[in-house]
């Protein structure tokens, strides 16, 4: 997935070399401080392993790219990419695993967003409102630090080892965003969310912001970019082991550049 991300910004912007009147191109990068919460279960034959979020508060990066082309049936396409992470405390028995309470655990989520949208309203009066669809790869890693191995025949804690569960969940969800540039000042609102509700299970992914660019500078127009973010994670897996009740909310601060 990394790969692809890659390759599409490196088309886009080669693209938009040779063909500056007709494709638009915007990218943006930063860091995002947010403060998590919830719960995570994981449940088998062995027991339930639990993750509880300490609610530390984190910092991790972020970027996006869109392109934006003349041709009314293909969609334009955003790409984004975004990580989160948690410190929290387990405790439980699981996979063959014993956790003392307490146990060190981290959750990490690495997240790629394909987006391929339509223009509703394209800067008209100064109005853009764009949607589509978001296939959102989520690739999870849960750790808990010096679970007890449960071996027959040897002493219960005699055998400690870190564990790790992983899994990649592709989610299909919504997507809408709107954005106001008042005229003549360089600044612009916007607000986007991708969301998806279905069965008791609710994901979304929402943002505001507002962006000052630096419009007198040609060719690449600079800009910063300040907003406030909120992911949400409420859902059961297919198989009903992993339960997972997750926030992340905070600000974020980046820069962008215009082609």
């Amino acid at each position: 997935m990394k790969k692809l991300i890659s390759t599409l910004a490196l088309g886009a912007i080669i693209s938009t070399a040779a063909n500056a009147d007709f494709i638009r191109v915007q990218a943006g990068a930063g860091a995002w401080s947010y403060k998590p919460s919830g719960l995570i279960t994981y449940t088998d034959n062995d027991g339930t392993l639990t993750h509880a979020s300490l609610e530390k508060a984190q910092v991790s990066t972020y970027a996006w790219i869109f392109v934006k082309h003349p041709i009314p049936l293909i969609p334009n396409l955003r790409l984004e990419y975004a990580t989160v992470h948690d410190d929290g405390k387990g405790s439980g028995s699981y996979n063959g695993y014993t956790f003392p309470a307490n146990t060190p655990t981290t959750l990490d989520l690495t997240q790629y967003d394909v987006i391929p949208y339509y223009n509703i309203l394209d800067n008209t009066f100064w109005t853009t409102i764009d949607l589509g669809i978001d296939i959102k790869i989520i690739d999870s890693q849960f750790t808990a630090k010096n679970a007890q191995l449960n071996v027959s025949g040897i002493t219960s804690g005699s055998v400690t080892k870190d564990y790790d569960e992983k899994a990649t969940i592709p989610v299909p969800l919504a997507y809408v965003r709107g954005r106001v540039e008042i005229p003549f000042t360089g600044f612009g609102f916007e607000a986007d969310a991708k969301y998806i509700s279905y069965d008791g299970d609710t994901i979304y992914d929402v943002r505001a912001k507002v962006d000052y660019t630096l419009d007198f500078i040609p060719v690449i127009q600079p800009a910063i970019e300040v907003g406030y973010r909120v992911q949400k994670y409420d859902f059961e897996s297919e198989d009903k082991k992993t339960k997972m009740n997750m926030d992340f909310a905070g600000v974020y601060l980046g820069m962008i550049a215009k082609f």
